[in-house]
């Protein structure tokens, strides 16, 4: 599982606002652990200081998320803003938010994730409307016997 891997963030600038325990990083972000890949241009890393679990913001034009599931089967996340809270194991993409999984996407104003139970929420502002595209089944070729 990546949460028990190590975690590496790579960036051009960083700072720490020590006191209260918020760590940013600025510019060509990328954050990796195990399968885990998000790359924003702006990620902040909030700490809590009585569970010591850690939130991530990343933003971007867009930030990405991008993460090998259980089964094999990536996902692809990309907003204005990614909220990640693994100790939640939820993902939470607003501003232009997308989510592609084997072909199929999800896209509206705000989508909520839970990478254990596998739960989608997609939610919409007023003027805009949720879209799924589902991609069919690949269809196995026909084999055909032949004429007798």
């Amino acid at each position: 599982m990546d949460l028990n891997q190590e975690l590496s963030i790579d960036a051009s600038r960083q700072s720490a606002d020590l006191k209260n325990k918020i760590f940013s990083y600025i510019d060509n972000v990328v954050i990796k652990q195990g399968s885990l890949l998000i790359k924003a241009d702006l990620v902040q890393v909030i700490t809590d200081p009585k569970t010591g679990d850690k939130t991530y913001i990343a933003k971007g034009k867009p930030a990405t998320f991008k993460q090998t599931l259980e089964d094999g089967k990536p996902i692809n996340l990309q907003a204005n803003e990614i909220k990640y809270e693994p100790s939640l194991n939820t993902v939470t993409i607003s501003g232009n938010a997308l989510l592609k999984q084997d072909g199929s996407e999800v896209s509206g104003s705000k989508i909520t994730y839970n990478s254990v139970t596998e739960y989608v929420n997609a939610e919409s502002n007023k003027n805009d409307k949720v879209k799924t595209v589902i991609q069919p089944k690949e269809k196995k070729p026909n084999v055909s016997q032949g004429n007798k």
